[in-house]
């Protein structure tokens, strides 16, 4: 559950940083076992840090606004201030600099809890139904002419997870989709098997899971697979997805 917590009006640089990183270490571990399962102390420690100097960027230094920003990394991977999919953070993230950091980190937290509301649904009851949809994508071909993928994509969306794309919009997720083609593209890989499937991982882990330290297996199999054949990155992160979601999804109770 989404938090700022009763010590938000005491700042990160008290008790020191390291032993505020360590509690929201502890504190994400928490929030998402079964993703801290599959990063570890270490790395999680890595997007600790990373989110932290985000949050600073904006102007956050309260431990309350702080922990919601950790938070939203989890939720929404650790570059939603830009994702296209969301960009009504990046508008209250920059709107009114100057305000109260609380203010500012109340506009947000209440954004959030009713797209939650929206879109995940009761106990993430919405987000853990699409992911199984997506697992069951994920194990199919993803094959389709180029000159459609930003249509095929879409109605593969839909499919997967409606709540989400009625929530997103049709345009921001285009332009999700067509994020996706150029990334493959400057992987050295432009074919729409790679193409297609970081759409599906862009919408699913966000649109920096490329190089997002929440998930690193992303970026590693990537690196691997552009020596000595780029294509066959995208063969082996398709396989990595899959075993990825399937641990992830292995013990949560079937919601439907």
């Amino acid at each position: 559950m989404l938090t700022i917590g009763k010590d938000q009006l005491a700042r990160f640089r008290e008790p020191p940083r390291r032993a505020f990183e360590a509690e929201m270490v502890a504190h994400l571990a928490a929030f998402s076992p079964p993703l801290f399962k599959t990063l570890g102390e270490a790395q999680m420690l890595v997007v600790v840090r990373t989110g932290m100097a985000a949050a600073e960027s904006y102007g956050f230094d309260l431990r309350g606004p702080v922990r919601m920003y950790l938070e939203l990394m989890l939720l929404f991977g650790s570059r939603f201030d830009t994702d296209p999919q969301y960009p009504w953070f990046h508008e209250l993230l920059t709107a009114s600099p100057d305000a109260p950091q609380m203010q500012r980190a109340g506009r947000i937290h209440a954004r959030v809890t009713e797209y939650r509301r929206q879109v995940a649904g009761p106990e993430d009851e919405y987000t853990f139904a699409a992911l199984r949809r997506i697992l069951n994508v994920a194990e199919q071909p993803l094959e389709y002419p180029p000159t459609h993928i930003v249509a095929e994509m879409s109605r593969q969306f839909a499919a997967v997870y409606p709540e989400k794309v009625a929530h997103v919009g049709e345009q921001a997720l285009a332009n999700l989709i067509r994020e996706g083609v150029e990334t493959a593209r400057d992987l050295k890989s432009p074919s729409a098997r790679g193409e297609a499937l970081m759409s599906v991982l862009m919408f699913a882990f966000g649109h920096g899971c490329a190089d997002d330290p929440l998930y690193p297996w992303i970026a590693s199999t990537i690196r691997d697979g552009m020596v000595p054949e780029p294509a066959r990155w995208p063969v082996r992160l398709e396989k990595k997805a899959i075993t990825w979601l399937k641990h992830v999804l292995g013990d949560l109770p079937r919601r439907g």
